[in-house]
């Protein structure tokens, strides 16, 4: 019996974290659908615990205030982003008032969907754990059940003539990953380097 393959969807595999971001602001439309696609991520008992605050250059001071939370290495590239944005996850459920210890899990699912939905519309989203998260939760007033994620930069990709050269080369380094056999384990755990 011929056993059938089948290749990775290119959506998959096309998404990229790029540092190179057009100034153009995509269409509210566009936006829009992003969070849309976010929205229909599977979630424990249906919690869909998942925020997320943006904004867009074209509003300056409140753009000012996502970009002054990002480190320093972030907003080198990060300036020419038209899109800014945080994910943020409800921690403590709304059910019986419990912690949610599936909360990234179920926002990682959101952000999963809001990539695969902008890379299907020529879209790039770089999310960024480098920002102060202490002052992001005081900047946007978010509520003490929930915990700030990742904050994101979303656009069109650019030109990187511009870009510093150890950016440039980051931009066009070749995507690596794990293979399979060193994080799929069958039946038990099976890394030895993790049990040093």
């Amino acid at each position: 019996m011929k056993i059938k393959t089948h290749t990775v969807h290119p959506l998959i595999t096309k998404r990229r974290s790029i540092v190179s971001f057009k100034e153009d602001i995509p269409p509210q439309e566009d936006l829009n659908l992003l969070f849309n696609a976010a929205r229909w991520a599977p979630s424990s008992r249906n919690q869909q615990p998942w925020r997320f605050i943006y904004t867009t250059r074209e509003s300056v001071d409140e753009f000012k205030r996502f970009f002054d939370l990002l480190y320093d290495g972030n907003k080198e590239w990060a300036k020419s982003a038209p899109v800014l944005a945080l994910s943020v996850a409800e921690v403590i459920s709304d059910y019986k008032s419990r912690p949610n210890r599936f909360a990234f899990h179920d926002l990682g699912m959101a952000v999963g969907n809001l990539l695969l939905q902008a890379t299907s519309m020529g879209l790039y989203v770089h999310q960024m754990g480098g920002y102060d998260v202490d002052g992001a939760r005081e900047v946007f007033n978010i509520p003490e059940r929930f915990e700030p994620g990742a904050m994101i930069a979303i656009g069109y990709h650019g030109e990187i003539d511009h870009l510093p050269m150890e950016l440039k080369r980051r931009e066009l380094q070749k995507r690596t990953r794990k293979e399979i056999e060193e994080f799929v384990f069958q039946g038990t755990w099976e890394d030895s380097r993790d049990n040093v």
